[in-house]
């Protein structure tokens, strides 16, 4: 997706499925860190002087030990509860980002006079419409996941009863949409990721259309692991709107994300605001490495699809052709 005066030859649509095939299959390698940073952003540390945050949950100390118990109480399969659904919003989510950043960027280069490369400042802007429109039609399952991930083993539920259970809370059918603010806050990751992909790619491999797995592995790993650090604190508030309020608000949800960074400064300190930070960097190095490595070989097999179906109509046209000719130079004159 390096920036350019032309729009990609594939079109939307064949990026969009390019961006979700790649991030369906980066995330099924790497969901068990993903279930644990999801773990790690929603537990609260138990003061044990007041005897507040304490809980029946367990209280992971670091990843591997959130990895070891998970492991030791559930077995390996309890590292993938709810990777269905999860897999279900990176195949959405992704599918719009990628679709509605491609529509977005080929009417701006459409409708623009500028004929250079598109400057940060418009990749960024680019990528903020793209990731809000995605957001808005897709936060739904996030929230779904997000619960499903949060859940105990004895309480865990599938797919369609996690979002009933949303539904039937105090926010109602609007439940499914909580965090939407925030989420909407945080496409500026998204858009500081492609952003800083877009420029990395300019700058190190200029007039290069495609890049090796390699490449692509190392620029989508660097864009993400800025972005993420900038924006951790915003994530690990929106884990804390969608999933449940911890024991120490006895059911009482929170209304906001700021609500739930004052809730964690109080009961944490700012340092809070980071947790989880160490398996969400590392899940987003991975997965956006792997994302922007499996997104370029995806888009180089549409185009080399499209190339073949080309080739095979030409050439049925040019049977057609041949043969409309042959029988008109056999058929016999009509005599009047």
């Amino acid at each position: 997706m390096g920036a350019q005066s032309k729009p990609a030859p594939i079109g939307p649509w064949g990026l969009a499925t390019a961006g979700a095939a790649g991030a369906v299959f980066a995330n099924t390698l790497v969901y068990p860190l993903d279930l644990v940073k999801t773990k790690l952003q929603v537990q609260v540390k138990a003061n044990s002087e007041k005897g507040e945050g304490a809980s029946d949950e367990p209280h992971y100390k670091s990843s591997w030990d959130a990895i070891s118990r998970i492991a030791s109480a559930e077995g390996i399969q309890g590292l993938y509860a709810g990777m269905a659904g999860s897999l279900l919003g990176v195949a959405s989510t992704n599918f719009a980002y990628f679709y509605w950043h491609s529509t977005v960027r080929t009417l701006y280069l459409k409708h623009s006079k500028h004929t250079g490369p598109t400057s940060t400042i418009t990749e960024l802007s680019i990528g903020a419409v793209a990731g809000a429109l995605a957001q808005l039609f897709t936060i739904p399952v996030a929230v779904i996941t997000t619960r499903q991930q949060t859940q105990n083993k004895e309480d865990r539920k599938g797919f369609f009863d996690t979002a009933k259970e949303v539904i039937e809370g105090e926010d109602g059918v609007c439940g499914l949409w909580r965090g939407l603010k925030a989420s909407l806050v945080l496409v500026v990751n998204p858009s500081i990721t492609y952003g800083a992909y877009e420029r990395l790619k300019e700058t190190l491999f200029a007039g290069k259309k495609n890049l090796s797995p390699m490449e692509a592995f190392a620029l989508g790993a660097m864009s993400k692991a800025l972005a993420t650090i900038v924006t951790q604190p915003l994530i690990v508030a929106k884990v804390g709107l969608q999933s449940k309020p911890p024991a120490i608000r006895q059911g009482k949800p929170f209304k906001s994300f700021v609500e739930v960074m004052q809730f964690i400064i109080q009961n944490e300190g700012a340092l809070g605001l980071f947790k989880g930070i160490g398996p969400q960097i590392l899940k987003g190095l991975l997965v956006q490495g792997i994302l922007m490595m499996t997104k370029e070989r995806v888009e180089l097999l549409f185009i080399l699809f499209l190339r073949y179906i080309q080739l095979v109509r030409s050439k049925q046209l040019r049977r057609s052709s041949d043969l409309a000719a042959a029988a008109k130079l056999v058929s016999p004159v009509t005599v009047k």
